[in-house]
């Protein structure tokens, strides 16, 4: 499965013969070479691909099925090539003339009508490091806006703020791919990296293998949780209750790591007040876990010399995520299990720049660097790259699905998405829908057709991964240059090409010389210069010679740093500190909504299936949408295998076949996120966002499910 070479024919005229790229899905970032063979089927001359993994740092040469397949979504006859504007109803092509000056003048209105906070700007995880930056500056200098946004905030925002409040800094690995093998127990929480990141299971392997335990949190038996030695299979919205219960079994037998605590961490005294209120057999009892598999692994965990904690969206889309990671973090400090080879905790970052999109100022709070907009001298010294007075660059915005409230409300009337489909990866999808509607103008760029992009006033093509030369920072924060690979199509224009030609037709074009996504990273590592995520240090050049480099790097004549925090944290004082805090916890189900819905991802497709659902050789492995549930639950509710259910909260509904499954927990229900219409999970999902970080509930919501 992970070096494959395969052949796929695909008609598609000029394409060089062959060409390395990286994979545009996931974040580990792997790099593949796709190579043209020409042939002839039927006397037409067609594009076979020979695709293949190439070694780099992070993948060793692996590829998964969705990087082999890749091209395909990429080369598609559905690709946009030209701009398209609504008229008579209808999205019909125009000119990029015509687009551009069409957007400069909406947006005028909009303002002069409304205030630039009229303007709204929605970006994605998968845009280069240069766009993301871009898009930031793009909104606060062209369109002087608060109301910007990105669809990261879905995946990675409540590791990222606790690893803010935690170690005073956020990236998603702590250590290096390579140290996974060193570690002699592994905890994985709601993550299936054998699905989602399956370039990175031979890490995995190669652990057990050399004599790690691995323990995995999730409430499915996953292909992860196959591989593990303790599976401890959850109820969904248990997982602080399950960290504590675990930090308790270390606390109770004298695993902890004294030392490290007295040195090195703040707030143990108030973390033991909190912790003497546990109870294991209580905690256990509201996880659906045996009090017995806690304790093996809380002492498997404790008594492991090097110890490696994991989590992803299973433990992270919850309204109280922020808190539950902050909780795993608890029990990584005190075991003293941070700083050193084979130790340290990481989130597993989902989309392919997930790490790199959230550092560089498209979030609601931030500046390039990972400033924050509230801070006065961040303000400041950003104001000063961009040669711009400080009090002109508008304050903090709010999260992306607080924006779509703000739309329904008609406060935001016109929106710009870029590399984003918000009506299918927001919850609450069937407000959102409304909220969509209800807009003066919509801009939505994208390379293609999107259940978001049909509803737009103005689509904009925009290059693939194949055409679109920048940098990419992957899971463990090591940022890669990816090269264009191939020409663009038709008249599919760069992401910031498009916000240069809108600042230049909205009088703010001064502020946006650039000649290429190269002169946009070196303003990039300046803006980022002597903040946390410093790339200064990293140039192209760089890059071109050492296959990536972490960050932060603060010169040229640095490596930058793969293991955190050996001697220090990032607070002022060096000390990282444990949180006694407990939110408040998700309601649970009821009597007229008795089971509970998680969503998530499968093998074969990403996000919200724009790019897989148009691959022919991972779309035919799901063509549709489907609901795993327990053979008791299908029982109870006379649902045969196959057949169409219909899946209803107290915010929608959606429709899906079943599929019954040993695997799952009776008293859950999995739908993937991958599908729009009528098949969109996220129509039933829950709009209560985690007040820490504004984490909509994805993983919990209190469903009814019946056949049709």
């Amino acid at each position: 499965m992970w070096r494959v070479k395969q052949r796929q024919t695909f008609a598609y005229a000029g394409t060089r013969p062959e060409a390395a790229t990286q994979c545009p899905f996931c974040s580990v970032q792997c790099k593949i070479s796709v190579e043209e063979v020409s042939e002839s089927i039927a006397g037409q001359r067609r594009a076979a691909f020979s695709v293949e993994g190439v070694p780099n740092a992070a993948s060793q040469g692996r590829a998964c099925v969705k990087g082999m397949n890749a091209h395909q979504h990429a080369l598609h006859s559905e690709r946009l090539q030209h701009p398209l504007i609504r008229r008579d109803g209808e999205l019909v092509p125009c000119t990029w003339d015509e687009a551009i000056a069409e957007i400069a003048g909406r947006f005028q209105e909009t303002s002069a009508l409304h205030g630039p906070d009229a303007l709204g700007v929605y970006g994605g995880g998968s845009l280069t490091n240069e766009t993301a930056y871009l898009l930031g500056k793009f909104a606060r200098v062209a369109l002087g806006t608060r109301y910007i946004d990105y669809n990261g905030r879905f995946c990675m925002s409540a590791a990222a703020s606790a690893g803010v409040k935690t170690f005073g800094m956020d990236r998603g690995l702590t250590f290096r791919l390579a140290d996974i093998p060193l570690a002699k127990c592994i905890i994985l929480a709601g993550t299936n990296i054998a699905e989602c990141q399956p370039t990175l299971m031979p890490y995995f392997n190669e652990a057990k293998e050399a004599g790690a335990q691995l323990i995995v949190i999730d409430p499915r038996r996953t292909a992860t949780a196959a591989a593990a030695d303790l599976h401890l299979q959850i109820r969904p919205g248990t997982d602080l209750s399950l960290a504590n219960a675990l930090l308790k079994v270390v606390m109770e037998e004298g695993l902890i790591d004294e030392a490290f605590i007295r040195s090195r961490t703040n707030g143990y005294d108030d973390l033991l007040a909190y912790m003497a209120k546990v109870d294991v057999d209580v905690a256990a009892a509201r996880c659906g876990v045996e009090p017995g598999m806690i304790r093996e692994a809380a002492r498997a965990f404790g008594m492991a010399e090097t110890g490696m904690v994991l989590t992803a969206r299973g433990v992270e889309q919850q309204t109280d995520g922020h808190l539950a990671v902050r909780h795993f973090l608890n029990l990584v400090l005190a075991t003293g299990k941070i700083g050193r080879e084979g130790c340290g905790y990481g989130a597993v970052t989902g989309q392919g720049n997930g790490q790199g999109g959230r550092e560089h100022g498209q979030k609601a709070d931030q500046l390039p660097g990972y400033r924050s907009i509230e801070n006065e001298a961040d303000r400041a010294y950003v104001a000063s790259v961009w040669g711009v007075e400080p009090s002109s660059l508008p304050g903090k915005g709010v999260s992306a699905y607080e924006m779509m409230e703000l739309v329904h409300q008609g406060v935001i009337k016109s929106l710009f998405v870029m590399g984003s489909n918000p009506i299918v990866s927001n919850p609450n999808a069937e407000l959102v829908a409304e909220a969509l509607k209800q807009l003066d103008f919509l801009v939505v760029a994208d390379m293609l057709m999107s259940e978001t992009a049909r509803m737009a006033d103005l689509v904009l093509p925009v290059t693939s991964y194949m055409e679109n030369k920048g940098t990419l920072t992957n899971l463990e924060g090591r940022v890669l240059l990816r090269e264009a690979s191939r020409p663009a199509p038709g008249e599919a224009w760069h992401d910031w090409d498009i916000l240069c030609s809108i600042a230049e037709a909205l009088g703010k074009g001064r502020y946006f010389r650039y000649k290429d996504a190269e002169a946009i990273f070196n303003e990039l590592r300046l803006a980022s210069k002597g903040g946390i995520a410093d790339y200064y240090g990293i140039t192209y050049d760089r890059l071109r010679r050492e296959e990536g480099i972490y960050w932060p790097c603060p010169s040229t004549e640095e490596e930058g740093s793969g293991l955190l925090f050996r001697d220090k944290f990032a607070h002022p004082d060096g000390k990282a500190v444990f949180t006694a805090d407990q939110g408040p916890a998700w309601a649970g189900v009821n009597e007229a909504y008795p089971l509970i819905l998680t969503n998530g991802r499968v093998l074969y497709h990403y996000l919200t299936g724009v790019q897989t659902r148009r691959s022919p050789s991972l779309a035919a492995r799901e063509l549709e949408n489907f609901v795993e549930l327990h053979p008791y639950t299908a029982e109870r509710y006379h649902i045969q295998d196959g057949e169409w259910v219909l899946i209803q909260s107290e915010f929608g509904s959606f429709k899906v076949r079943s599929r019954i499954k040993e695997h799952i927990r009776e008293d859950t229900l999995f739908v993937p996120m991958h599908w729009g219409g009528i098949q969109n999970v996220n129509r039933a999902t829950r709009p209560e966002l985690d007040p820490n970080c504004k984490m909509p509930g994805f993983k919990t919501a209190a469903v009814r499910i019946r056949r049709l």
